[in-house]
């Protein structure tokens, strides 16, 4: 699957004199999904990565920017073709299964309704279907008649993640598939996102705001600030290829049971999605911008590391640990 130029701009209404504003939700990514692998997506809350996962799975039609899957451009399908052949290769696993699933319906019958929709099998292989995919995502056969409110938040994802599966799809969208869960099941959750991945070859998306848990579970790590994509490193060495300081900021906030790190605390607000700022947006907040970087957008720069291509824009990017030192404030 391929992003180009995919922007997504949302006009919402204002006041009085205001009239109306645009937000940049997305503005000009590009990136490819490539065939068995999990590309990871990380930033702070509003950054656009749930706006990336809606415009990954088809959910919203972008601005400007095109998207293909298998070559075919996806809003130049057919709806019906859309649904066809897009439709039943994407499944997404949503941030809190106690919205996404249907409260009144059973998880018999929330893991057959992809099945019923797209016209798969008959009734009795549609049951057959549902006890392989329970059995895969570790659902005991007792629950099949329970509704989600008799669940526990594990087990509601799991039912989450068959719905998802049962269509056999080659991506698999995950947008902060553990954030809503209690702290005990989370690993369990990953591990078997993870497993799932491996044993069905699956391409996977995995959308966080906790960077450490992307780089677990992902090959390549992209990181959005502000709508933008800001980089894109191999998950292996992300710390030592990194360039961008707002990867490395990220990195910094998060704690570290085996090794000290340097926090790095960012300055001021992250600015408004309705005015973003000219050139580089993260310049605002950067303590490495200069007023070149206002100036106009960094161009793509691209280098070769041991664990694969990094892609980034900055005008000043991180190339040894001095760099990651802030300067004291004037008093």
């Amino acid at each position: 699957m391929t992003l180009e130029d995919v922007s997504v701009v949302h006009k919402v209404r204002g006041s009085g004199l205001l009239g109306s504003a645009s937000v940049y939700a997305l503005t000009e990514a590009s990136l490819v999904i490539r065939a068995g692998e999990t590309v990871g997506v990380v930033g702070e809350s509003g950054c656009g990565k749930t706006t990336l996962a809606r415009v990954l799975v088809g959910l919203q039609r972008p601005t400007s920017g095109r998207v293909a899957f298998r070559g075919q451009s996806l809003w130049e399908m057919s709806s019906r073709e859309r649904r066809l052949t897009f439709g039943a290769s994407v499944g997404t696993v949503f941030q809190d299964p106690s919205t996404a699933l249907n409260r009144r319906m059973t998880v018999q019958r929330i893991i057959a309704d992809p099945l019923v929709v797209h016209h798969r099998g008959s009734s009795a292989t549609r049951a057959t279907r549902v006890r392989e995919l329970m059995d895969l995502v570790g659902l005991p056969s007792a629950v099949a008649d329970a509704v989600p409110a008799q669940l526990s938040g594990g087990q509601r994802q799991r039912v989450a993640i068959a719905r998802a599966l049962a269509l056999e799809p080659s991506l698999l969208v995950a947008d902060e598939p553990t954030s809503a869960l209690d702290v005990s099941v989370r690993a369990q959750i990953l591990n078997l996102l993870d497993q799932l991945q491996s044993d069905l070859g699956l391409a996977m998306v995995f959308v966080s705001h906790d960077i450490q848990t992307v780089r677990r579970m992902s090959r390549r790590i992209v990181t959005m600030y502000l709508g933008r994509i800001a980089e894109e490193a191999p998950a292996v060495a992300v710390e030592e290829v990194a360039r961008h300081p707002y990867t490395h900021a990220l990195f910094s906030a998060t704690p570290r049971l085996l090794s000290a790190t340097r926090p790095i605390p960012l300055r001021g607000r992250v600015p408004s999605a309705t005015n973003p700022p000219s050139g580089c947006n993260f310049r605002t907040r950067c303590w490495r911008a200069s007023d070149e970087c206002a100036e106009r957008l960094p161009p793509l720069s691209q280098e070769e590391s041991e664990g694969g291509e990094v892609r980034y824009r900055c005008i000043h990017p991180i190339r040894e640990p001095n760099d990651l030192i802030q300067p004291t404030p004037s008093p």
